[in-house]
């Protein structure tokens, strides 16, 4: 079959191709546009991807170091649970000790520790050393310690009133 093609047909197919050529570029734009996107959002995403994983890795250092840090803690912890039950051991000792001595007394001078005897009477017969004779006892509690002469008090109670600071 023959066609016959005229002018007017010619020019309308020319300006069909051209706009179909037009619109080729336009999508082609568009395409290259959302490849360009599609390479930043691959860029971005990989470089995303790449700090995540340098943070990870910062972090399991970090983890190393915080164990370490919690073994070396666990072991002082140990250490110092010893140390309290020793000492724990020392002071039930040192309470034994003290009970022991129970009976004990101080001899005071103006109220500072002159010395310790193992019961009043031995306290006594040292002050009557330094001329204190029976009558020379201020009665506990009736003036303050520091203005009586020569005081007796128990051992444990003038170690309770001084704070410990006996010794």
């Amino acid at each position: 079959m023959i066609r016959i093609v005229t002018r007017t047909r010619m020019v309308a197919l020319q300006q069909d191709a051209d706009s179909a050529r037009e619109r080729a570029r336009e999508v082609q734009g568009a395409a290259d546009r959302a490849y360009a996107g599609h390479l930043r959002t691959v860029y971005d995403l990989t470089a995303d991807a790449e700090a995540a994983e340098r943070a990870a890795e910062a972090d399991r250092a970090d983890a190393v170091i915080v164990r370490e840090i919690l073994e070396r803690t666990e072991a002082q912890l140990a250490d110092a649970r010893a140390t309290v039950t020793e000492q724990a051991a020392r002071i039930d000792v040192l309470s034994g000790d003290l009970d022991s001595i129970a009976g004990a007394v101080v001899l005071l001078h103006y109220g500072k520790l002159h010395s310790v005897h193992p019961d009043r009477q031995a306290a006594e017969r040292h002050a009557a050393s330094f001329g204190v004779g029976p009558g020379g006892w201020s009665p506990a509690g009736k003036c303050p310690v520091e203005e009586s002469a020569w005081l007796i008090s128990p051992l444990r109670k003038w170690a309770v009133a001084v704070g410990g600071d006996a010794a």
